[in-house]
């Protein structure tokens, strides 16, 4: 595992671009092996995971290169084979694998995929779907297994229970080559989905609806790459780094945003007195002298996103009084807090049923070791850490450059001081 090594208490000036959204990536790379040609991504964040699913095609036979932010992927020549568990297990989003086997060959084996380790995240939703699509599916020591008879899959009615971004994908992807008419309802609105939608649209697939709660397929027989696919911006890594520039700046502007995809975090850093301007595909946040506190509650797409509620903590060490955080997604992400208060951040976890987190000024933030226990922990350690006097070291660093790539030569163009050690 690597660490970064932060010294800290510096004011920030200049410009950050964001790059090619994470959550969009880790989905589009699978949904890649259902095309019948090659295929081409451009704007990918060089980050672990993309390298750990490059990894994983080719354990499938399916060549792929990655180079400045182009990647290639030619599943012309597939196989059926086991997938390698190491990669399989690191990261969480390896489980797109069984809709786009499930599509491309109507079978699938998994591991249970690993990932970052916030609270139970089920599949049921995701196996729910499969069902539905004619599908039959068993779990047997974290090994999922999933077959069909000789008719193969088809279109069928889906209801999630819940909303959920992986179920909504993977249904989509398991659908999109079925025989017939898939209707998927109570289905996730992220950007995410409809830049997924958008890829496959484009290579002949009949999808409508991404965005809105209720998606219809039409099942078509092949699928056909004729250009390349730009992927979007990650509005994630945009929100962590408009906080930081909040928390540490002295005037940073960000580039390459989509500002309606932000609406919800924007609104909330205006609600603490944050000085920003937007712009079109741009968002500069000016020096913020003075801070009020806030209540934040996460929910899903177009509500405040649960993967910020970590990156906008340190923040909320800034403001004048209390604030609130309330996660409903999942309550148990409070892996940041221990870390932070060894920082000096005042913050604990009152009701961690209930994913509440209570967040008080802090005007003592210094230096000390912690560690990233996952991507957007790691995020609001390294924002602390750059705020905080004196070094900071942050262990497992790992996990930060899952979710952000590039993120030493995006900080060092900016001012800050740190690098990043290799063990």
């Amino acid at each position: 595992m690597s660490k970064l090594i932060i010294n800290g208490g510096k004011k920030l000036t200049g410009e950050i671009t964001i790059g090619g959204a994470k959550n969009s990536t880790v989905a589009l790379i699978p949904a890649a092996i259902l095309a019948d040609t090659p295929v081409s991504f451009d704007s990918v964040p060089d980050i672990l995971d993309v390298h750990n699913l490059m990894v994983i095609l080719e354990s499938m036979n399916v060549s792929s290169d990655f180079h400045d932010d182009v990647l290639n992927i030619d599943p012309t020549n597939i196989v059926e084979a086991p997938l390698p568990s190491k990669a399989i297990k690191s990261l969480r989003a390896s489980y797109y694998f069984m809709g786009a086997l499930l599509g491309k060959f109507h079978r699938a084996t998994v591991s249970f995929p690993g990932g970052d380790n916030i609270g139970p995240r089920p599949i049921d939703q995701h196996i729910k779907a499969f069902e539905a699509l004619g599908a039959n599916v068993t779990d047997e020591n974290g090994t999922v297994t999933i077959t069909t008879d000789e008719s193969g899959l088809h279109g069928a009615q889906i209801f999630l229970d819940v909303v959920s971004v992986g179920a909504t994908i993977n249904a989509i992807l398991a659908a999109v080559k079925a025989k017939g008419t898939t209707v998927i309802g109570n289905a996730a609105k992220e950007p995410e989905i409809i830049d997924i939608a958008t890829f496959l649209n484009n290579m002949g697939a009949n999808i409508r609806g991404a965005g809105t709660d209720v998606i219809r397929i039409e099942g078509v027989d092949s699928l056909v790459a004729k250009n390349t696919h730009t992927i979007i911006p990650d509005r994630i890594e945009a929100g962590t780094y408009l906080s930081l520039a909040a928390a540490a700046g002295d005037g940073i502007t960000i580039t390459n945003v989509i500002p309606e995809h932000l609406e919800a975090f924007v609104a909330k850093l205006e609600e603490l007195g944050v000085n920003l301007k937007v712009n079109e595909d741009s968002i500069f946040v000016g020096p913020s002298d003075t801070l009020r506190p806030i209540q934040v509650k996460t929910m899903p797409y177009p509500g405040f996103a649960t993967d910020l509620q970590q990156p906008l903590t340190p923040l909320l060490f800034k403001a004048k009084g209390r604030s609130v955080i309330i996660d409903t997604i999942y309550p148990k992400r409070v892996k940041h807090i221990s870390e932070l208060v060894k920082l000096g951040g005042n913050i604990k976890s009152e009701d961690i049923e209930e994913g509440i987190i209570v967040v008080d000024t802090s005007n003592d933030l210094h230096g000390t070791t912690v560690s990233a226990g996952e991507i957007r922990a790691g995020a609001s350690l390294l924002i602390t850490g750059l705020m905080a006097d004196g070094e900071t070291e942050i262990d497992e660093a790992d996990n930060i450059l899952r979710g952000y790539g590039s993120i030493v030569d995006k900080l060092t163009a900016v001012g800050a001081d740190l690098k990043l050690v290799s063990d």
